[in-house]
């Protein structure tokens, strides 16, 4: 690692190295393949020769290749599922690079096309001659980090950066919004912009811990309450993790699709997990399933409260027989990432709830537990104490008083309703359809495109879009991606639809409460289903936004939100429903009530034990300082 030196220095705090597994291709004069080579878990290196050449280094155990990089091209559709290729013109080769980290994939790519970009051929090229004479020491010297100099360079001469920054590129990025880019033009800042791929947003010093934690091969639990980034750090692990033997998985399949992975019962392939131990290995042992065990290194879970305790137990059981490892899990590391004092998990009436760290499994299995602590979502103090003390299941007369306040707020604005959470999701499709019928005009309906109509419901449970969709002028709608974070289009942005594109025959146009107006297009969700296979919807990202339902309302920041308390009949429901709202100012509570704020006292022990385990550590610090 680099230190950060002054704003004309180094700009990247990541040396150009990336770990992966590279197949050598030898193409022929005709461009067929004549040789194919796969190197696995080795190291790509950028660096320069004694004559300042690019060269591009293989490190194995057994083997160290060199390559000069000068008529290259570089392939990076395939960057977010850590894959690229690096085509050598000139040599006739192809580097095919694949089970990379994505994120250190796309530094690698753009200090690579950065570096070529501002190279002055002019100067730098030594011919045959000067090199045959050349009394040099043969060196290798890694390349620096790109600097702010070269960085303006390479705007300044191709007007934009090398390996234009998408969206795409990478999980949780965005591009930079053409406003955004005319007020920086306008009102240049004194201090020299980071380009965004090499500064991303900046993790807090807890999230750089369980970051840390990860990359150390440790088994890790991390925690926090709504609004501290666990999303957001879930989002950075899974791209520092090789995608091969990477596995991201959610309890539920809308939060399994917001991180890009699958449910884990899925990827567990043992049914609802209510067969015998036995019958589960047998489940898991089949051919694809097993595969799909063996080849896990890390198993991510999001969630994770609301993973039924006996399935978790029986999963870890089932880790060590497929594997035929009896290392904890089979030897799978573990990054759990939930909130206990949310959503618990289902349990039928008259039926036991029993928590994940309330078995044998979770103690064998997790070594290290974190809480995060910084909120990041709210910024008023007062609403933070308030969602603090309602989330251990507290509420004071003042808090109380203060809540019910919001009753009389008014959070509509510029056409746009509030959207109200509800505890019932048959309230929620009354609401919806009530208000869809009020509206004058016939509605216009828009059919998702599956990859496979036979398994629509199941895309229905695990996107966030359904497969037919119906707008009016006037619905009210919810974002359901980010399309363009600089501009507030963000997952959870609400709108309302002002008209469609070529009278009534085109794409929805949707006015959003951060000012914008735009015409919304098809975006696009990938589903892994059980097997490996993956599924595909193409859908407009957008869902009626009169009501919502609590639960499908995890991990969303709403702007003006207003909810209806009174059917609560989960502990933590509450606190998941006002912890949705940025600020006091965005929210209406209907009914409040505060008997409607619970906690189970299972989990409050849990975390009880948590805090004070932390507390004993930094007194034992504080004491050998």
């Amino acid at each position: 690692m680099l230190r950060m030196n002054t704003p004309e220095k180094a700009i990247s705090l990541q040396v150009p190295l990336l770990q992966c597994t590279v197949v050598v291709e030898t193409l022929t004069a005709l461009g067929t393949i004549a040789k194919s080579v796969t190197h696995k878990n080795i190291k790509l290196i950028l660096g320069r020769n004694e004559f300042r050449d690019m060269i591009i280094r293989i490190d194995g155990p057994k083997i160290s290749l060199k390559f000069p990089l000068r008529n290259f091209q570089l392939h990076k559709r395939f960057m977010k599922e850590g894959k690229a290729t690096i085509s050598l013109k000139d040599l006739n080769l192809n580097l095919l690079i694949a089970n990379a980290p994505p994120n250190q994939l796309l530094v690698f790519m753009k200090t690579l096309a950065g570096k070529h970009a501002v190279l002055d051929t002019k100067t730098s090229v030594v011919n045959a001659r000067q090199r045959l004479l050349s009394t040099l020491p043969k060196t290798f010297e890694e390349i620096s980090p790109l600097t702010f100099k070269e960085y303006d360079k390479v705007r300044s001469t191709n007007g934009r950066v090398p390996l234009k920054e998408r969206k795409d590129n990478v999980p949780g990025d965005s591009p930079v919004s053409s406003k955004r880019k005319r007020n920086e033009k306008d009102s240049p800042s004194l201090k020299p912009k980071v380009p965004r791929f090499l500064n991303p947003l900046v993790l807090t010093t807890e999230q750089k811990q369980v970051l840390q934690i990860v990359l150390s091969g440790r088994n890790i639990f991390f925690t926090g309450s709504a609004g501290t980034g666990k999303s957001f750090l879930l989002k950075r692990i899974v791209g520092a993790l090789p995608p091969d033997v990477t596995f991201v998985t959610a309890s539920t399949g809308v939060a399994a699709c917001q991180i890009g992975g699958t449910t884990l019962h899925a990827f567990a392939g043992i049914g609802s997990g209510k067969a015998s131990l036995e019958q589960c290995v047998q489940l898991a042992s089949r051919k694809v399933v097993a595969q799909q065990w063996r080849k896990c290194r890390y198993l991510i879970v999001d969630e994770i409260s609301m993973v039924d305790g006996d399935f978790f137990k029986k999963l870890e059981a089932v880790g060590r027989a497929v594997r035929g490892n009896d290392k904890p899990f089979g030897g799978i590391q573990l990054i759990l990432c939930g909130d206990f004092l949310q959503l618990p998990p289902v349990a039928k009436p008259g039926e036991k709830r029993i928590f994940c760290f309330q078995t044998s499994a979770w103690d064998r299995c997790v070594s290290v537990n974190v809480e995060l602590t910084a909120v990041r979502r709210q910024d008023d103090q007062e609403f933070i104490n308030i969602l603090q003390s309602i989330r251990l299941g507290r509420c004071t007369e003042d808090m109380v008083k203060c809540l019910k306040e919001t009753e009389n707020n008014n959070v509509e604005r510029d056409g746009i309703k509030a959207s109200r959470l509800c505890t019932h999701r048959e309230d929620v499709n009354h609401i919806n359809q009530e208000y869809l019928n009020k509206l004058t005009g016939n509605g216009k309906v828009f059919q998702s495109i599956d990859s496979d109509p036979s398994l629509s419901s199941l895309l229905d449970s695990q996107t966030p879009v359904i497969d037919k969709l119906i707008l009016k002028v006037g619905t009210q709608v919810m974002l359901m991606k980010n399309l363009d974070v600089g501009q507030g289009l963000v997952n959870g942005a609400r709108g309302v639809v002002t008209g469609f594109k070529l009278g009534t025959e085109g794409n929805p146009v949707v006015r959003f409460l951060c000012g914008v107006t735009t015409e919304i297009k098809h975006e696009k969700w990938t589903v892994r289903a059980s097997g490996g296979v993956f599924l595909t919807r193409r859908q407009f990202p957008l869902k009626l936004a009169w009501a919502f339902s609590i639960h499908k309302s995890q991990g969303m920041t709403l702007d003006c939100v207003e909810m209806s308390l009174s059917r609560v009949f989960e502990a933590g429901q509450a606190y998941v429903a006002l912890s949705r709202a940025r600020n006091l100012k965005g929210l209406r509570v209907l009914d409040f009530n505060p008997t409607c704020v619970r906690a189970h006292p299972d989990v409050l022990k849990f975390y009880q034990g948590l805090r004070r385990a932390r507390y004993e550590e930094q007194q034992s610090i504080e004491h050998y300082l």
